[in-house]
């Protein structure tokens, strides 16, 4: 029985959907289990460059049986479309499992993402508006409509009329626009449930049966540590924890399950999104980091908004690494680094005159400013290097002085944007 984790140890965009990817050859299922729509992975791989953000990133590979766990914020609209995006490009329909118990991402939810961060104008959270925070909010105030709702005519009409008297009020009085039809969302959702009801079961029982048959699996976080709502930089954080403590519940196993955890970490640093990033760079050093970074330049995946950048923050990815309870880590775009003479590291924070090496809360962080140490860098291409041995002295450096200061064995290090761009480091 093989239980492994794939987390973020920062802000997200570090490169988990390919490190899935990668280890789901040898996996049975891959898991996803929390947030939504609301971030992308990028996988490039023989049939092309994929964007995934519902799906999980096991469905390129015809032996894996992926799962959408109850932890995961359903849009059944954006997974129909990338059901519909993978036949249309000649792959098969993925095996698939969507939970009974996972809750459906409304309409109504992503109005009122919007219409908030409209409101909120220069002060807004630089949310995707893909309807998250008010989905976990329905979740949690326990008005949601859960997957195995869409069957039962009645109850679903009941569920919505009840999810929506509260946001119709704040809908029409504080966004002064027109509420949401229940009669109409009704309907729409019972006939896009027809639509996704062959994938939809009992997951939990379909993992715990794996687990006793000794099948391998993997359990893919979505975004980083620095976005959970409990441990990062809140409240410019996601709405679902981000961290591999969440990986069981959100799947439906149990705990003593997940024995290895790999935190993935760039080999630099990027972030999608509002929030304090101390190293977070400007101008032609910005703009050049950006557009080397991956297959087509540091831009999200989901939105397209380009990722802030800013050079590899120790600091923050230590931290990454404990919250998670990172077993290893996965290091990331190496390759980019290939053109600088020299590449700082932040190896601490200056906060009103005093250094640090721990990751303060969001108010402190605010007004950090980064402590830098410079390594020589091995300007050349490695994106053809297969084995650690192989690398420039200046690149084992590198990784070996990053390893030592986020504490973590680094034992996978992506130097390209395919699958195959792969090191495994013993």
């Amino acid at each position: 029985m093989t239980v492994t984790a794939v987390v973020g140890a920062n802000w997200g965009d570090e490169g988990k959907g390919k490190i899935t990817d990668y280890l789901a050859r040898e996996a049975d299922f891959v898991v996803r289990f929390q947030g939504g729509n609301n971030a992308g992975h990028t996988i490039i791989n023989e049939h092309g460059k994929f964007a995934l953000h519902l799906l999980p990133a096991g469905v390129f590979y015809p032996h894996v049986h992926n799962v959408i766990g109850p932890g995961v914020a359903l849009n059944m609209t954006a997974l129909l479309k990338e059901l519909a995006d993978l036949t249309e490009r000649g792959l098969p329909v993925p095996k698939l499992s969507v939970s009974e118990r996972a809750q459906i991402v409304l309409p109504a939810h992503s109005l009122l993402d919007r219409y908030e961060e409209e409101r909120l104008g220069a002060q807004q959270f630089g949310s995707t508006r893909s309807g998250i925070a008010p989905f976990y909010a329905d979740k949690y105030l326990k008005v949601g409509v859960q997957a195995a709702d869409l069957f039962d005519r009645d109850r679903l009409a009941q569920r919505v009329q009840r999810s929506l008297v509260n946001k119709n009020v704040l809908i029409a009085h504080l966004y002064n626009q027109a509420p949401v039809n229940p009669e109409e969302l009704t309907e729409s959702l019972w006939l896009e449930g027809r639509r996704l009801k062959p994938f939809i079961g009992n997951t939990t029982r379909v993992l715990q049966e794996g687990l006793e048959q000794g099948r391998r699996i993997i359990l893919e976080g979505q975004l980083g540590a620095l976005r959970d709502p409990d441990h990062g930089i809140y409240p410019f954080s996601t709405s679902s924890s981000t961290l591999a403590g969440f990986a069981t519940v959100g799947a439906g196993i149990p705990p003593y399950a997940m024995t290895r955890i790999v935190a993935v970490v760039k080999a630099y640093s990027t972030c999608v999104g509002a929030g304090p990033f101390v190293t977070e760079l400007f101008g032609e050093t910005a703009d050049e980091l950006r557009e080397r970074g991956g297959d087509a330049g540091e831009y999200g995946a989901t939105t397209g908004r380009p990722r802030r950048v800013g050079w590899f923050d120790a600091v923050a990815t230590r931290y990454g690494c404990q919250v998670q309870g990172a077993t290893e880590a996965a290091l990331t775009n190496l390759d980019v680094l290939g053109h600088w003479r020299e590449i700082p590291i932040c190896v601490g924070y200056g906060i009103n005159g005093e250094t640090t090496a721990q990751f303060p809360v969001t108010g402190k962080l605010e007004d950090a400013q980064p402590v830098l140490e410079t390594m020589p860098g091995w300007q050349c291409d490695i994106s053809s290097i297969r084995s650690y041995e192989r690398l420039p002295e200046q690149a084992r450096r590198y990784i070996e002085r990053v390893e030592q200061l986020i504490g973590t064995p680094i034992r996978l290090l992506s130097v390209g944007p395919r699958r195959e761009d792969m090191i495994v480091r013993s």
